[in-house]
């Protein structure tokens, strides 16, 4: 069964008026269009456009709810979510927990008696959050995870925080304390955006860490996420590359327009730029200080019109389709066409997609049978 699904874009002050419509052939609204969720996931689940078609069901979570076998097949619940991202200005500093930090912390508030619409909540269900991010736009800019001890090195000794560097063995303890926002953070702070404003040297690794400090001085002003950030990794995606980010990566997207796939959660650890609810502790917690690369997700190549990105968790992958494809399910799907069009045939049905559609289509399908040209994305189960 194919059911034809939208949503309304969540209008987070970090996103873009233009970008999604331009993406999706929508109206732009004259408002941030952040991010477009198709899932069923409670905080905004997509709604079904012909409702009919689903014995009156309103949207993914209702109909899901009240006809669980036909949906999902032998699987729980959806256990993916699939996004459309535009940011035109830098998202918080953040982190996901594990599975059992999830449900340890969910369990927690829970008891604490806090309710899961408040602020102050970190754990508003008892998954884990890993997600992919597929870069759309030409530049897709982003933090992600503890860059090397040497390079963390060469940004601070040449922004003109030399006296840090000492402590970079010990992420775990400088990143804390600068998360503290000590005595001298604020000076620190200030003597970086001096030397970021004013370097010109060749060194790209330190260059790239500049301009991440001016980046986020304009938007941010005095957050310790600023110096924090000269401890991870800047990374430039260019369209078509992707990052898997797990649990405990720390990660911040500054700017561009992308496709995102995560298991099916809203836990979020934040820990600066942003004015929303930021637990200190609650974000070592979870943190993973490995240092190291970027966490580049190469996809398997099956065909010349078919690529997959498999991350190795258990709820997700992502099919990118560019042409006449074949793909066996072993569970729901959800797909969007960006570009083109493309026709869809399933073990009992069909659909047709254009720029801007999207799908909902249960396991019985089994087999989908991909005609067309463009740019489709298909998120499932592995």
């Amino acid at each position: 069964m194919f059911v034809a699904i939208a949503n309304t874009p969540r209008d987070y002050a970090w996103g873009s008026t233009t970008a999604m419509p331009e993406l999706l052939g929508t109206t732009p609204t004259g408002r941030p269009e952040a991010e477009l969720w198709l899932g069923a996931h409670p905080g905004s689940p997509a709604r079904i456009l012909d409702p009919s078609a689903v014995g009156g069901s309103p949207d993914l979570a209702a109909w899901i709810e009240t006809e669980p076998r036909q949906a999902l097949g032998h699987h729980p619940r959806l256990p993916f979510l699939m996004k459309v991202l535009a940011a035109s200005a830098p998202l918080s500093l953040q982190a996901h927990p594990t599975a059992a930090q999830a449900r340890e912390g969910f369990a927690r508030e829970n008891g604490w008696g806090i309710p899961l619409d408040a602020p102050h909540r970190n754990y508003r269900d008892a998954y884990p959050k890993p997600e992919i991010i597929y870069a759309l736009s030409d530049r897709f800019e982003a933090l992600c995870g503890f860059r090397p001890h040497d390079q963390a090195v060469r940004v601070f000794t040449a922004l003109g925080l030399e006296e840090l560097t000492p402590r970079i063995a010990n992420l775990p303890e400088l990143f804390a304390s600068l998360m503290a926002r000590g005595a001298n953070v604020g000076a620190l702070i200030a003597r970086a955006i001096e030397a970021a404003s004013s370097w010109d040297g060749a060194d790209d690794v330190v260059s790239a860490a500049a301009d991440t400090v001016r980046i986020l001085a304009q938007a941010y002003p005095g957050d310790a996420g600023i110096v924090c950030a000269l401890l991870l990794n800047r990374v430039t995606l260019r369209r078509g590359q992707s990052l898997y980010l797990a649990a405990g990566n720390i990660h911040a997207y500054l700017s561009g327009v992308g496709i995102e796939v995560m298991t099916a959660s809203d836990n979020v650890l934040r820990g600066g730029l942003t004015p929303k609810h930021v637990d200190v502790p609650e974000l070592l917690r979870v943190l993973d200080f490995t240092a190291g690369p970027p966490p580049w997700l190469t996809p398997d190549v099956v065909t010349d019109s078919l690529e997959i990105f498999r991350p190795g968790t258990d709820d997700f992958v992502l099919a990118h389709v560019t042409g006449d494809a074949e793909y066996p399910l072993s569970g729901p799907a959800i797909a969007l066409c960006t570009t083109g069009s493309f026709r869809i045939d399933g073990a009992r049905a069909r659909t047709e997609l254009s720029r801007g559609d999207a799908v909902y289509i249960t396991p019985e399908e089994s087999a989908l049978s991909i005609a067309g040209s463009g740019e489709l994305f298909v998120a499932t189960t592995p």
